[in-house]
């Protein structure tokens, strides 16, 4: 694997568990793809650092979980605005 590739593997994947960040957040912070992101933490730094990658698996798990509740209430605080309530 090129030098440069390893190194933004291990800086994404310290992006994802210090902020308990998602794919989206850590694509974005580091203007690369989610595709990129994801094969990044789930294939190649399983082959730098298998605990690190394990580390960061069990953050992104957390994410999925947590995914349907973030959609909810983004779609909830959407058609409050909407309707001008500004309801919490």
């Amino acid at each position: 694997m090129k030098e440069y590739i390893e190194e933004r593997v291990l800086e994404i994947a310290g992006y994802i568990v210090e902020n308990r960040a998602t794919v989206r957040q850590a694509a974005r912070e580091y203007r690369v793809s989610k595709s990129t992101v994801h094969k990044d933490v789930t294939q190649r730094l399983g082959e730098i650092d298998p605990l690190f990658a394990a580390e960061v698996r069990a953050v992104l798990a957390y994410n999925r979980e947590e995914r349907h509740i973030r959609g909810g209430e983004a779609t909830r605080q959407k058609y409050a605005h909407r309707r001008g309530t500004g309801m919490k």
